[in-house]
């Protein structure tokens, strides 16, 4: 039988920047198994095609994502399966070697605030409202929670978030180091296309090996971060990127990344 259900994911592309839309505004963005999928499609995706080099998230409507849809459809797949889903999802978005922002305006719970919190970067306007609200479902933080947020406030401020559930507002949310930017409404598409603007007209690969060393610094020792970070160097040193970065310092002009390889 034929799939008549309008998607769930909506990805479409101006020059080099990705948008993905959760689009399922009747629930505010929750996605079901079937949008689970389409995420990590999508996801790949973006990370398949070179034309991309930067992704941003968001939401269709007034709200980015309340997590995962709940109730509803028979026949749903064992927990087992729903919650692979929905990990295969987190772990692309992790995998994604481009920057990645997250544009959130009204809720964002849940699931729903983990694939932001999964994003390099956040931004938000004023209306934005957060929560882990996992333990009032009587289920446990996934989409990755447990690792963000410990990562981006701390043990204790993750705990308060993650064991009572309770919302937090934009100002919050920024003043705690969860958010780049905060604007209000009618600013942050525009905020938000200059920031995606900036990261897609850097250097592909210095950022992309940039971001890998920062997601695996708490795992690294002072030392294998120097080796990690040589590494990385040298493989910028063979690109197009560090020469012409190099001569536009040199000429006092604009460097133009592309990234390509020097050496053929």
């Amino acid at each position: 039988m034929t799939n008549t259900q309008p998607p769930q994911v909506i990805s479409t592309q101006d020059g080099a920047v990705t948008t993905i839309v959760l689009s399922a505004p009747k629930r505010k963005n929750a996605l079901d198994g079937v949008g689970w999928v389409q995420l990590r499609d999508a996801l790949r995706g973006a990370e398949d095609d070179d034309q991309t080099r930067t992704v941003v998230i968001t939401g269709a409507g007034d709200d980015f994502c309340a997590g995962a849809a709940v109730g509803g459809r028979r026949n749903r797949p064992h927990a087992l399966r729903s919650t692979q889903q929905i990990h295969e999802a987190a772990h692309a978005l992790h995998a994604l070697t481009k920057p990645t922002v997250a544009k959130v305006r009204g809720v964002a719970v849940g699931a729903g605030w983990n694939i932001a919190l999964g994003c390099d970067l956040i931004a938000t306007d004023s209306t934005a409202r957060f929560s882990q609200i996992f333990g009032k479902r009587g289920l446990s933080v996934d989409f990755a929670g447990t690792w963000a947020l410990p990562r981006l406030i701390g043990m204790q401020q993750a705990k308060r978030l993650a064991l009572l559930g309770d919302f937090v507002d934009a100002a919050e949310a920024h003043s705690l180091g969860l958010t780049a930017w905060t604007c209000p409404p009618a600013e942050l598409d525009d905020l938000v296309a200059e920031v995606a603007r900036r990261l897609s007209a850097g250097p592909p690969i210095a950022l992309a090996q940039t971001k890998a060393l920062l997601n695996s610094s708490f795992d690294f020792t002072h030392q294998q971060a120097l080796d990690a970070e040589a590494r990385a160097q040298a493989i910028n040193f063979a690109t197009e990127d560090a020469l012409n970065a190099r001569r536009a310092f040199q000429e006092k002009t604009e460097p133009v990344f592309t990234g390509n390889w020097a050496v053929h």
